[in-house]
């Protein structure tokens, strides 16, 4: 008997996570000795997040902003640093620029760079279509700005590339970095030959195998503290129609997923912590995806298994700035049970569809994927109905509980009194309401979920950006780098290293369209055959003493926040503007919002004729668009998995009209007289008269009724499009739908959990 409940109370230890506590911060973080040295680099806390920069070396200023013209010829709007909001990619004057910047006021802050790919020019003109070279030859290009910026002067022509540079910079794929785009055959192939030459600046020797066996490599960008995995994400691309997801042993996604795995695990025992990057991410709704469902089942089983010791994921390709959770709760059973039935037989069953449109995201595709994120988060678990509102799942948790664990036998004996008593309402019936809420979201520190962040791109599809992210380096204050601390030396020569060619685009692309056929034959008779399940072996689980990784508890190398900075081109590029003009509104709206695979951007009403005489351009520079540290909007504490599961819910309920739905249907007309109860707001002054007419209007709870425009959703939409979507256009995009997401009882639903 004394065994039974000794097995009962550690059944309800594991289940609550009682007896997990989180660690100190800088615990475990003591630097070795071996890592201390009288010269070398001090740590800032800080790195730096590049993607999508797209150079363009045919881009003409004031060009035509058309899809025939793609920036190339024709006279119109395309302004001498980017057409913003339109579809071309980059003028070299803007990658200059760009990096001339960072050269001024980032390098000597930040301790590593994530790069996450495409790094040349979409294949957008059929009149000068992509060449191989070409593809290479950006990417060069990209390599020489990131060696100007961050290079060693005194051995930049060493016989060690890899000791070339003042900081680690990490590159990945991007589905543009390859011809044809998004397909990407199992290796070793010619890309990841070549690009093992492009890139041997920056990928360690031991994972030189690796990379060319399939594009994948880590780097330890803390020494013995800190890797950076970058991951072949179009391995996983749903759009890449050359392999066939990760189920299949013989799959390069397979083999991927088991390389993460082996990694994962061996940078575990060695006491590492991991951030994972990536060109496309893992997006994933009730009817859409990018990545093959089997790929996300495995990618999301590792973010679970290996939560311990993930930092983060980041990710690019989609230019629109946001975050997404993986659910643990949709892992498939058979996923958590180390068996997968094959890519194209899961394809067969889900009713997803690939959310992109040839690879790319449109204004449309956006638009849905984002309206259905917002359907996901209003369903995530909330705080009882009696909580206040504005309580952060921070405040709710932490309320009245010092020391921020809940006691297994209060809880246990509360439940045996409850079920005899009836409860009694008072603070211990509000303990097992804390208790039921905290069971669905994974234990205190939200551990049933993950998050992705979504970094904006340089290229100008909206504003050009870029990302500094800020992190925990408590206990690592004094570590010093040694300068000549890099594991690669002595590399081959180029001419080992990539003998194919890369001149005859048509014969290697008919060559691409047979694997392609013959995946396509492939698939189809998977599908008609007998459902087969392949076995994987699971990856190994946290110990059930080891303590919350730092993504979802504040400790050394957990992620604190973010800046976002922004290039107002419509300013700098000074084509159309007038003192006194709102620059983010300027030409921008129209009746019908273009939602064309193609933009011809804001300024689209102006081809055919060149701005001015000779471009005047303002000086180039970026600004703070948000800080998530001072931010007041989205109210991120720091970037865990619990900041990131409060902003979710706050942005799924962020609904005024909820409330009107459980109104009397007379006070509903009394108070919606025109006015949108979405939680978007727009600046139009028929905004404003209705504001007033509201203003000392209540409903039954005595509350004044807000329309809030700088709410979470609006915030979170504006944001995405990098302040370039006018408020009228967030309105018919994104609040119309949301009516009717209200008036489905959607809100009503989540109040009850």
């Amino acid at each position: 008997m004394l065994h039974v409940r000794g097995g009962l109370f550690w059944g309800l230890c594991v289940l609550l996570g009682a007896c997990r506590a989180a660690p100190q911060s800088g615990a475990g973080t003591g630097s070795p000795p071996l890592l201390q040295s009288q010269s070398g680099r001090r740590l800032h806390g800080r790195f730096l997040h590049v993607s999508d920069v797209h150079p363009d070396p045919f881009y003409k200023t004031y060009s035509s902003t058309e899809a025939e013209s793609a920036c190339h010829r024709k006279r119109g709007p395309a302004g001498v640093y980017g057409a913003e909001t339109s579809g071309c990619d980059s003028p070299i004057s803007l990658v200059n620029e760009t990096f001339k910047w960072i050269n001024e006021n980032l390098k000597d802050d930040i301790d590593f760079v994530i790069w996450t790919g495409d790094s040349a020019r979409h294949d957008n003109d059929e009149l000068i279509p992509r060449t191989q070279k070409q593809i290479i030859e950006q990417n060069e290009f990209l390599v020489a700005k990131f060696t100007e910026v961050f290079g060693k002067d005194d051995n930049i022509n060493d016989t060690d590339p890899t000791n070339d540079f003042t900081i680690p910079i990490v590159p990945t794929f991007g589905n543009n970095d390859i011809m044809p785009h998004n397909i990407f055959l199992s290796g070793p192939n010619k890309w990841t030959l070549k690009y093992l030459d492009v890139w041997r600046k920056f990928i360690p020797e031991e994972q030189r195998h690796q990379f060319q066996r399939g594009g994948w490599f880590f780097t330890e960008v803390i020494p013995r503290k800190l890797a950076v995995i970058s991951l072949n994400t179009l391995y996983f691309f749903d759009s890449n129609s050359g392999v066939d997801g990760c189920a299949d042993k013989h799959e390069p996604g397979y083999e991927h997923m088991e390389w993460l795995r082996i990694q994962l695990q061996t940078l575990r025992d060695r006491g590492m912590k991991v951030i994972l990057m990536g060109h496309v991410p893992p997006a994933r709704t009730d009817s859409k995806l990018s990545w093959d469902e089997t790929c996300w089942q495995k990618f999301t089983l590792n973010q679970r298994q290996y939560r311990d010791i993930i930092v983060g994921s980041l990710f690019g390709h989609m230019n629109i700035d946001h975050f997404m959770l993986q659910d643990f709760k949709d892992l498939k059973k058979d996923t958590k049970n180390g068996r997968m039935a094959s890519a194209a037989k899961v394809k067969s069953t889900d009713l997803r569809e690939n959310m992109l449109k040839d690879g790319e995201v449109t204004v449309a595709s956006a638009s849905d994927y984002l309206l259905d994120l917002r359907d996901a988060w209003a369903k995530l678990p909330s705080p009882q109905k009696s909580v206040s509102k504005s309580l952060s799942i921070f405040e709710y948790i932490d309320a009245n509980d010092e020391n921020g664990n809940f006691s297994v036998w209060e809880w246990f004996v509360q439940k045996i009194s409850s079920s005899k008593k009836g409860g009694d309402g008072g603070k211990e019936s509000k303990k097992v309401d804390k208790k039921k809420f905290l069971d669905k979201i994974g234990g205190k520190y939200g551990e049933r979920f993950g998050v992705s962040h979504v970094s904006p791109s340089v290229v100008p599809n909206y504003f050009p950006t870029l990302r500094v992210f800020e992190y925990n380096i408590t206990g690592l204050e004094d570590l010093i780098i040694p300068a000549n601390d890099n594991p690669s030396r002595n590399l081959p020569p180029e001419s080992l290293l990539s003998p194919y060619s890369f001149s005859n685009d048509e014969d290697w692309e008919c060559y691409v369209y047979r694997i392609i056929n013959n995946q396509k034959t492939k698939k189809e008779q998977d599908t008609i055959k007998k459902p087969k399940k392949y076995k994987f072996k699971i990856p190994t689980p946290p110990s059930k003493s080891a303590p919350p990784g730092p993504a979802y508890s504040p400790q050394s190398l957990t992620l604190l926040s973010y800046t976002q900075y922004f290039a107002n081109l419509t300013y700098i590029n000074n084509d159309f503007t007038a003192p006194g003009e709102n620059l983010l509104l300027l030409d921008d709206h129209d009746d019908d919002v273009d939602l064309a695979k193609w933009k011809e951007g804001k300024h689209r009403k102006h081809q055919g004729k060149k701005p001015r005489p000779n471009p005047h351009p303002e000086t180039f520079k970026f600004e703070v668009e948000y800080d998530t540290k001072t931010d007041k909007l989205f109210k991120l504490k720091d970037l865990t998995v619990r900041s990131y599961v409060d902003l979710a819910r706050r942005i799924g309920n962020d609904q005024e009209g909820k409330k009107l739905v459980e109104m009397p249907e007379q006070e509903v007309e009394d108070e919606d007289d025109g006015g949108d109860d979405s939680g978007c707001e727009s600046d139009d002054s028929d905004f404003e008269v209705e504001k007033k007419k509201r203003k000392h209007k209540k409903q039954k709870d005595g509350k004044k009724h807000k329309h809030k425009k700088d709410g979470a959703w609006f915030t979170f939409v504006k944001r995405a499009f990098v302040g370039t979507m006018d408020p009228r256009d967030i309105e018919e995009l994104f609040c119309e739908r949301s009516v009717e997401f209200i008036e489905q009882g959607v809100g009503q639903k989540v109040l009850e959990l």
